[in-house]
């Protein structure tokens, strides 16, 4: 009988001791199995610090998807090594899995404040807490928030026609529900 199997009968029993619910031998593998990739990844990221985690799912049927970010971008070569991290250290014997490693994509929306950086000079969409939009060219980051741009056109003060101003915004990460890098072609 497998350590793992072991461990996952003697967790039910003390789950069901402590709480009077039956988390279920299923579940409680799948808990160890992202636990135990989760520590896998840690040592990878401790090697590589330019690399960060952004998502991390373990499904009921072992399928892993590890979703990575870089401080200058992810290549195929990253991919690769957090993938190798986890796959050369798991034995295929005692655990039957399928591994997906991918970047977050151009597309994604940041969620981590490590992520605005390597943006600087793009333009952004912003969507706030209170469901307000913004779009502008990011100017600062710093460890409380960010710092948007852009130009608009407002009625001169005095006389007919208008003007074109540039306005400038700060945001806190915790206002900011979704930030999205515009792409342009």
């Amino acid at each position: 009988m497998s350590v793992l199997l072991l461990y996952c009968i003697f967790a039910q029993a003390f789950t069901e001791m402590n709480t009077g619910e039956d988390a279920g031998p299923l579940f409680l593998y799948q808990k160890m199995m992202q636990e135990l990739v989760q520590l896998l990844l840690d040592k990878a990221f401790k090697e590589r610090e330019d690399l960060f985690l952004l998502d991390l799912h373990v499904s009921n049927n072992n399928d892993i998807k590890v979703v990575i970010d870089g401080d200058k971008g992810v290549s195929v070569e990253d991919c690769i090594y957090v993938s190798r991290s986890i796959e050369h250290n798991l034995d295929r014997e005692e655990h039957d899995f399928a591994l997906e490693v991918l970047s977050a994509g151009a597309t994604a929306p940041l969620v981590l404040p490590r992520q605005y950086h390597k943006h600087i000079g793009r333009k952004l969409q912003i969507k706030t807490q209170q469901d307000e939009s913004f779009e502008g060219q990011l100017q600062k980051v710093n460890e409380d928030g960010i710092s948007i741009s852009w130009k608009t056109r407002e009625p001169k003060p005095v006389g007919k026609g208008k003007v074109t101003v540039t306005k400038e915004q700060d945001f806190a990460f915790s206002n900011i529900k979704e930030a999205k890098v515009k792409i342009k072609f």
